[in-house]
């Protein structure tokens, strides 16, 4: 059986915790490789390698570093497809999802690139007499990102890519279910021309992550998780002084209007809902349809379109979604199932059951789809992180409108109709951070930038982007006085200075 490393200082390292995870094949079932888990010691010896690369780092031009970038891009979309393969075999999302997974972390790549022109600061000439006033963005040190299984690939790119170009060093702690990857991406980073420990990966659990999280050479955690782990990190680093944004957990929403185009709306629902089994925090697991004829039409809709959903193997390039990734997601998943129908949700279609054949051990779970659940059932206020379809009703838009605004989450929403003004005032009335129209996967494209609100983010700037940009840095504001002569001299002053 192989054993995934660490990687620090620009090598692979062998831990010496004895601590191991099981990384599983979510196809089979079986035990397929055993990951390293790191002590608090080796997570020191990956900060202490990127305080080294810092100096070096940090004081090459922007366009050298832009260069870096520029051919990491290429050497991943030269391996994608043994990134592709490497990340379904361990999470087990179909290969064309992981192409995608992929694809949408090179993009904020891409925006790495063009940094040098983001690093540009301000100047005002003449702010008072003799005076000019200037502002430059540098970066901040050792930096570090702890992500999620559900985007090996992405996520950490979206942290690492921006955070790296703009002067950073960075240790990765990427989640201990599927992380090939990241290592994978690391190396990649090394053949571009980042310097040795410009980039470092740990793997662990809390161990690492409370060692990230209070370890005095680390200034600043980017972290996507569950939103009760979100706090927590969101805590414990500002605690110890450091720059967080810790993103949480969601439960999106998609208001379907009467005038709504509903073949249209019916595809993308079950993209939505049931793409990488349901396993994105930008998936669609709530649909509320506004009007009993829209609900009617709806829910006979969706249970015509389940069946023809194919689960397969991750492999299977007819397939639109493969297992999810552990047995005990998987039972956390039917737990939630049955949850609502004991809260009294209407189960429409139940996926439980389902089983492929040849594959019987691995973590399938078929499409399920409930109907009148009601915003007082726990299955509709948390995550359930699975394939499973959740019908509200709403009587008025208004109505439709409070549910997504008064939830606990506020990561996303989406809303399908004809009428640009009903979208336009939904757009601006909705208590949620990212907003599609007609689109139901509203992620933001890499120039601008991602984030929800209430309890799917904490902390006050988003990730990618010059939203981004600003997190990794910090900026400095310089005044400058150039008298005319040596010999010039103002009187002393008292009072605090101004422009005048």
């Amino acid at each position: 059986m192989r054993d995934i490393n660490h990687f620090i200082d620009g090598a692979v390292f062998a831990g010496a915790s004895g601590r191991f995870g099981e990384v599983f094949d979510p196809n089979t079932g079986a035990v397929q490789a055993r990951v390293q888990l790191a002590t608090a010691g080796e997570v020191d010896r990956a900060v202490q390698a990127a305080q080294n690369a810092f100096e070096g780092w940090s004081s090459t031009n922007p366009q050298r570093r832009a260069r870096v970038m520029f051919d990491f891009k290429r050497l991943v979309e030269a391996n994608m497809n043994e990134l592709a393969e490497l990340l379904s075999s361990e999470h087990g999302k179909v290969i064309a999802d992981s192409k995608g997974d992929i694809q949408r972390g090179l993009e904020v790549i891409e925006f790495a690139c063009g940094i040098p022109h983001a690093l540009k600061g301000e100047y005002t000439q003449g702010a008072g007499p003799g005076i000019d006033v200037y502002s430059m963005r540098q970066p901040l040190g050792v930096v570090a990102g702890i992500t999620p299984f559900n985007f090996p690939a992405m996520i950490p790119m979206w942290m690492f890519g921006v955070a790296i170009a703009v002067g950073n060093t960075f240790v990765l702690k990427p989640s201990e279910r599927d992380p090939s990857v990241p290592v994978r991406l690391a190396e990649l980073m090394l053949e571009a021309g980042a310097p040795n420990g410009v980039l470092n990966v740990v793997h662990g659990d809390k161990t690492a992550v409370d060692a990230i999280l209070t370890h005095p050479l680390v200034h600043a955690v980017s972290f996507v998780g569950s939103s009760d782990i979100a706090h927590y990190v969101y805590q414990t680093g500002a605690a110890n002084h450091k720059r967080v944004q810790a993103m949480g957990g969601a439960k999106n929403h998609g208001i379907v209007l009467p005038d709504a185009d509903m073949d249209q709306v019916i595809k993308d629902l079950a993209g939505a809902a049931y793409g990488s089994a349901g396993e994105r925090c930008m998936a669609l697991p709530v649909v509320v349809p506004v009007g009993k004829k829209t609900a009617d039409e709806l829910r006979e809709r969706m249970v015509a379109e389940i069946p023809s959903l194919r689960v397969g193997v991750s492999t299977d390039a007819g397939a639109h979604y493969g297992p999810v990734v552990t047995a005990q997601h998987r039972e956390r998943v039917a737990g939630w199932i049955e949850k609502g129908v004991q809260e009294g949700a209407e189960l429409v279609v139940d996926g439980r059951d389902f089983s492929l054949q040849g594959h019987e051990k691995g973590y399938f779970i078929g499409p399920s789809l409930f109907d009148h659940v009601k915003p007082e059932m726990s299955s509709y206020q948390e995550e359930i992180f699975g394939p499973v379809l959740q019908i509200v009703r709403a009587e008025t838009f208004e109505e439709a409108l409070a549910l997504p605004s008064n939830h606990q989450y506020g990561n996303g929403v989406a809303i399908f109709t004809q009428n640009g003004r009903a979208a336009r005032d939904f757009a601006a009335w909705v208590n949620v951070g990212m907003v599609g129209i007609n689109v139901p996967i509203p992620v933001p494209v890499a120039y601008h930038t991602f984030g929800g609100w209430k309890r799917s983010a904490f902390g006050d700037i988003n990730q990618h982007g010059m939203e981004g940009v600003r997190f990794w840095t910090k900026t400095k504001t310089v005044t400058a006085r150039w008298p005319d002569s040596a010999l010039e001299h103002s009187d002393s002053s008292f009072v605090i200075p101004t422009m005048r």
